[in-house]
């Protein structure tokens, strides 16, 4: 006898990820656990914690853009650039016409420059103080008087 298996149709129809046709059943964690949030969305929340924390002080910071930037540009910097042992870890953008003073924290450097959430959440926080002391013309102490204890 000659029982011959003919080949299976190869058409449309469910594809499977496996054998056993499960596949991966659904993320990993829900959205409201810290695991699910990107870096970059933690780093913001980290600029935004030493923010709230100096606008109870200095309320006139409500007037203040306050952004997360992954690296700094070179643009407009010409010939006296940054060398590679200065990059900004941030900067300000005084107000202009029509246009609020904004604060700027560089992602990426001071991602770098950290090795753990409590050693980045300070530095962030040394960032902003020193950024927003130089856009009131003050001193960090004077901005935060808790500046370089952590």
């Amino acid at each position: 006898m000659d029982n011959r298996v003919s080949p299976r149709a190869t058409g449309p129809g469910p594809r499977r990820r496996d054998r056993h046709g499960r596949g991966m059943r659904g993320p990993i964690a829900p959205p409201q656990v810290p695991l699910a949030a990107s870096r970059a969305e933690v780093f913001a929340d980290l600029v935004q914690d030493s923010v709230e924390r100096l606008e109870r002080r200095w309320p006139q910071l409500a007037d203040v853009d306050f952004l997360v930037l992954e690296v700094p540009r070179l643009e407009g910097r010409g010939a006296e650039g940054w060398s590679d042992e200065a990059v900004p870890l941030g900067g300000i953008v005084p107000a202009r016409e029509g246009r609020r003073a904004r604060v700027v924290v560089y992602r990426r450097p001071v991602e770098i420059r950290t090795k753990g959430r409590d050693e980045r959440a300070a530095l962030v926080h040394e960032v902003v103080v020193e950024q927003v002391a130089e856009l009131l013309g003050l001193t960090p102490e004077t901005v935060d008087p808790r500046y370089g204890e952590e």
